[in-house]
């Protein structure tokens, strides 16, 4: 049974030994909080042992993330790969039997509807996984950073007519 973003693994895991082999690409339509400048592109191989679907993966992509200092808009290429083994339950089919084998997933989110993968949670997994902890912009952490400078100067004294209306709220509370 086909279903429409899924990628179908069921001839690999009903046939032990036999590779499968998809190119995907995603924007992640439903990831309000990333920021992506390219789709994430990369390739899915899946073969399985008989008691152990294995998942290869290979992506890239380009996103935008801050700087760890200055907080400014830093833009990232990250390339990012995955390997994966699943439970697989079941006699395959191919040895004849009356039953069936299928993927057996304890994440805690759906990465397979039966024996197809969604493609989308899959990259998305490693991506998040891939993101740099702290970025930096070309200052770094030494190098004089005029945005950290303006930065810092904020959280010192704040911007002068801010300074102004806090005044006028001190007044007021007075």
């Amino acid at each position: 049974m086909k279903h429409h973003g899924l990628l179908d693994l069921n001839e690999a895991i009903q046939n032990p030994g036999v590779k499968l082999s998809f190119e995907v690409q995603t924007e992640l339509p439903e990831e309000e909080d990333l920021d992506l400048i390219e789709p994430i592109t990369g390739s899915i191989e899946a073969v399985c042992t008989g008691n152990a679907l294995l998942i290869n993966a290979k992506f890239k992509t380009k996103c935008v993330v801050e700087c760890a200092r200055c907080g400014e808009p830093l833009e990232k290429e990250l390339a990012f790969e995955m390997e994966d083994d699943f439970a697989v339950e079941g006699v395959p089919s191919c040895y004849g039997s009356d039953g069936y084998a299928e993927v057996v997933c304890d994440e805690p989110y759906p990465l397979f509807k039966g024996n197809n993968l969604n493609p989308d949670l899959y990259s998305r997994q490693g991506l998040f996984v891939s993101m740099p902890d702290q970025p930096l912009c070309q200052f770094g952490w030494d190098g004089p950073c005029p945005n950290a400078a303006i930065t810092e100067k904020l959280k010192d004294g704040g911007h002068p007519g801010m300074q102004i209306l806090e005044q006028f709220r001190s007044e007021d509370n007075a």
